[in-house]
């Protein structure tokens, strides 16, 4: 254990069912009709400031449920310095919300000081490993907790690669001590993308590293899938879930549906689904 506080030994992760993401639309109908629902995610950014409407729904959201916080722009993967006001900001948020997870992106979102607003895929590399977990111990350090890391949708691949992503994305926690944000979705778009199985995929992460598992929708763009997190999740996807919990236990699991969002209670129905396959489960393992 370090001054921190922090013990570099990979932490079992809690399993606190299937959840959805708070979103805008929702605010109203969550904060008077508290829905049942294990947990909310919340995209990290969208309440570190200290005052306005999204902070204080939060925090009433926080006295009902359990929430994870999700970041979208710590560009862990990119060669600028670590933004250190922005993460005593999301340290800030983490002391005033207490959330059973954090996250972000296994990823680079800008250079130069610029954000280009975007998840931007890295080489799989032996050097991209080290600078990927040099930094995230840096974080973790100076937030004083643990995080997870998710692997992301990708259009392109790099030639310097030398290894398949589940190869890379493992040795990346491996080496940081942070978990995993297994996206299936993401899993599924990347294998049709780039040809590779995406069960081969699953049966290369050790269930003991991942933390939590979004599951989302994409659309069908003819030559490619695009992630666009804006469509119920398709049955393939669904049967992924299936067998990732067949492999890794009971995940904690996310429906994520961040474009067209649909009334609340068809984003619950998803999460209901979920439930049901996660429930049955674990049901089954409980009792071999």
């Amino acid at each position: 254990m370090d001054a921190t506080g922090i013990d570099h030994v990979i932490p079992r992760w809690p399993a606190m069912g299937c959840g959805v993401g708070l979103r805008r639309e929702h605010y109203d109908f969550v904060t008077h009709k508290r829905p049942l629902m294990d947990w909310f995610e919340v995209i990290s950014e969208n309440f570190m400031d200290s005052g306005g409407r999204p902070i204080q729904i939060l925090e009433q959201v926080r006295r009902y449920y359990p929430v994870a916080i999700h970041g979208v722009s710590l560009s862990i993967g990119s060669v600028d310095p670590l933004n250190l006001k922005y993460l005593e900001r999301l340290k800030a948020l983490i002391g005033r919300i207490d959330p059973f997870l954090i996250s972000d992106h296994l990823c680079w979102t800008g250079a130069g000081g610029e954000n280009l607003h975007d998840l931007l895929p890295l080489p799989f590399t032996e050097e991209a490993i080290d600078h990927v977990a040099r930094r995230v111990t840096e974080v973790q350090e100076f937030i004083g907790r643990k995080i997870l890391l998710e692997n992301v949708s990708s259009y392109l691949t790099y030639q310097h690669s030398v290894m398949p992503e589940w190869e890379f994305l493992v040795n990346v926690a491996k080496r940081s001590g942070c978990g995993i944000l297994l996206d299936l979705n993401n899993i599924f778009v990347n294998a049709f993308n780039h040809q590779f199985d995406p069960r081969e995929y699953l049966r290369a992460v050790p269930g003991e590293l991942v933390g939590q598992i979004h599951l989302a929708g994409y659309t069908d763009m003819g030559g490619y899938y695009f992630d666009t997190h804006g469509a119920p999740v398709v049955e393939e996807v669904w049967k992924l879930y299936e067998e990732a919990l067949e492999l890794l236990g009971p995940v904690t699991t996310l429906i994520e549906w961040d474009e067209a969002v649909p009334p609340f209670e068809r984003l619950a129905a998803e999460a209901g689904r979920a439930r049901e396959i996660y429930q049955r489960i674990n049901e089954k393992a409980v009792s071999r």
